[in-house]
């Protein structure tokens, strides 16, 4: 095999179509991505056939823009990583139809990876000496989860939220407020105008010993409190309830974070995922960090959101492990990681046929973003 292997990823798990190219060292060669938001700005959140019918009409572009920009022939790919889940099932088909095409076309293994994964292996991408073990918090809008990663592909779940995503909490916080879409940059940008500590909101979990979180109270108290204030005839001060309310969800994430440094003993910790381009989580995790001696890896904002260089970078973790997937590898919504997570054997090289894979079976973590009659929730 290769010693360096390129990696085509491919990235239609929600509302971004993506394509990037990485090489074996950890260079980026590529990168291009393709928004939705133009379309599913004015429904407050992501519509699954509007982003699938999307995918089908970018994908192909996006994938033959990221090949032109890294100026490289498709003979030289050495696999094709495509997020087969989890995610909006429709969105995830378009991805691994084309995936698995490529891959068959090319006579290269095919990489099914999981989205948590790519998040997880996005803190390697700007910074590839970043230590380990250490611990990374994946934050957005379908997930929030602790995991203690000790080497490239060996990780183990320590936390994660019992009902909703951090990321889901402020969508929601900006739909009552009126805030438009996408809800989390929008609640970042007013909160930057308010005082957050002129309302107190709840820390949902904060000082439990579990390292898990929960969401879902501090939404019902944001509702009860705007409920609460209509009915008193006060005008809503929206920068004030924005700042409050971040600040409560951010202090939970990051003292829940800084507590697993200290109980794994680890000196290294990368926040990854949406949520971890929040401008305040950001300076409050730079500061703790700071004061604790903690090394902090935090992606550039571009690698917070979907993208599709994490997706080719967990492809290279799956490529050196020997984890391929073979032909009949189908997109998979639902798609759980696995708890605790090691290398497997190698396979072998392949003689025009990936191999499935021998991964540990999965456990269940998250059933992925939040869909709510008809709509997804990134």
């Amino acid at each position: 095999m290769n010693p360096k292997p390129r990696i085509l990823g491919i990235e239609t798990s929600c509302d971004e179509t993506a394509a990037a190219v990485v090489d074996g060292d950890g260079r980026v060669a590529s990168s291009v991505l393709s928004s939705q938001d133009d379309v599913h700005g004015k429904y407050g959140g992501v519509v699954p056939e509007l982003a699938s019918r999307r995918h089908i009409e970018t994908v192909e572009r996006i994938v033959a823009a990221a090949m032109q920009q890294a100026g490289l022939p498709w003979s030289s790919l050495s696999a094709v990583a495509v997020t087969r889940g989890p995610g909006l099932a429709g969105a995830l088909l378009v991805g691994v139809s084309l995936g698995k095409a490529l891959a068959y076309a090319l006579k290269v293994p095919l990489l099914g990876v999981n989205h948590l994964e790519g998040h997880l292996a996005s803190a390697w991408i700007d910074e590839p000496d970043f230590p380990r073990p250490c611990i990374v918090l994946v934050v957005s809008g379908g997930h929030t989860h602790l995991f203690l990663v000790e080497s490239a592909g060996v990780y183990r779940l320590i936390g994660r939220t019992l009902d909703d995503a951090a990321g889901e909490a402020f969508d929601k916080a900006a739909k009552m407020l009126s805030l438009g879409y996408p809800g989390g940059p929008a609640i970042d940008r007013m909160a930057r105008m308010g005082n957050a500590a002129a309302i107190r909101f709840p820390r949902p979990y904060r000082k439990r010993s579990t390292l898990d979180f929960s969401f879902s109270g501090i939404k019902t108290a944001l509702l009860y409190y705007l409920r609460d204030l209509d009915r008193s005839g006060k005008a809503r001060s929206v920068s004030d309830i924005a700042a409050g309310y971040q600040e409560a969800i951010v202090e939970v994430l990051v003292d829940k974070a800084f507590e697993a440094v200290r109980r794994f003993h680890v000196k290294a910790l990368a926040v990854v995922g949406g949520v971890s381009a929040n401008t305040r989580l950001r300076a409050l995790l730079t500061e703790r960090a700071r004061a604790a001696g903690v090394h902090l890896s935090l992606p550039r904002a571009a690698y917070c959101t979907d993208n599709a260089v994490m997706i080719a970078m967990a492809g290279h973790w799956l490529f050196e492990n020997g984890r391929f997937n073979s032909w009949d590898m189908e997109a998979d919504a639902g798609w759980t990681l696995p708890e605790s997570h090691g290398p497997v054997e190698r396979q072998g090289p392949l003689q025009g046929q990936a191999r499935r894979s021998s991964s540990p079976g999965p456990v269940a973590l998250s059933a992925g973003r939040k869909v709510h009659r008809g709509r997804a929730h990134a």
